[in-house]
């Protein structure tokens, strides 16, 4: 793991394993087909929150200070990741860049942004889509002349099912995230009998008996369900609020459904019982 990463921050097992610049090199390498190489160097620059000690995005890294790759992991649908996406590399520009510069007479050459987005949920997707900020754009009919100069901002987000069998070309030249993949696919496969708690713990043994992960996922531990509850509640359960539009909500929120989850609870359980605190606050 990159020394570099603020290990205080709370992350994702997504963004704790692929902190490291030499994976993400492999990562890159294989969702673009080309080789990056040896002597680029990758930078992470990945978004923290000081007061509430959270990583804003899941990564963003330069490479030569010419390029900057934002990639986010997703496990459900979200349409409004080019929204999101927009903000974030506005920062990362922000951190990387000298204001002063920018008010100079002589151009400043920025890195060239990229958005890749890696999903690996339950929901049927695509093995590819491309999600555009201008689907966003409010109709302006009646508010100004048509033209056809396109439109003044566009954001393009490259969307990848990671999905245990999906994007064989990807995986196949990524070991990393082929293991991500099916550490994730083996939660899920043991989620359709067992708890979700107890679907993590298998999918752990199993990927260290099989030699998956086997070094990450002994170093981290129980570090890592920990992590996997605070992801699956964030987004599975995501849009049932708990002290909506509070950031100390989101942490009970994340508690409570740890809590649930340690009792044994299933998925449908646990949505039930948030279902029923929000109807109440």
């Amino acid at each position: 793991m990159d020394p570099n990463v603020n290990k205080k921050h709370k992350s994702s097992v997504f963004s704790t394993l692929f902190s490291d610049p030499e994976i993400l090199r492999e990562v890159y390498s294989a969702i673009e087909g080309f080789d990056i190489p040896p002597n680029a160097i990758i930078d992470i620059n990945t978004l923290s929150d000081a007061i509430y000690m959270k990583q804003i995005n899941d990564i963003s890294f330069s490479i030569d200070n010419r390029l900057v790759v934002l990639i986010e992991h997703q496990s459900t649908i979200n349409f409004n990741v080019p929204v999101r996406l927009l903000m974030y590399v506005g920062r990362v520009y922000e951190q990387m860049l000298d204001r002063k510069k920018l008010y100079q007479k002589n151009l400043i050459k920025i890195p060239m942004p990229e958005f890749i987005v890696l999903y690996n949920g339950r929901e049927p997707h695509p093995e590819y889509m491309k999600l555009k900020l201008s689907t966003a754009f409010e109709n302006i009919e009646g508010l100004k002349r048509q033209n056809n100069d396109g439109y003044p901002l566009e954001l393009i987000v490259k969307i990848y099912n990671i999905n245990h069998g999906f994007n064989k070309q990807i995986l196949g030249k990524s070991k990393t995230l082929d293991s991500y993949s099916i550490f994730i696919s083996k939660i899920w496969e043991y989620n359709k009998k067992l708890s979700l708690d107890k679907s993590m713990k298998a999918a752990i043994e199993y990927c260290i008996e099989n030699n998956i992960l086997k070094d990450f996922l002994k170093r981290h531990g129980s570090e890592v369900v920990n992590m996997l509850f605070a992801e699956i509640s964030t987004e599975e359960y995501g849009e049932i609020r708990f002290n909506e539009g509070r950031e100390e909500g989101a942490e009970k929120r994340d508690q409570y459904v740890l809590e649930l989850i340690n009792q044994g609870l299933s998925t449908e359980e646990i949505k039930q019982r948030l279902t029923q605190g929000a109807k109440s606050n």
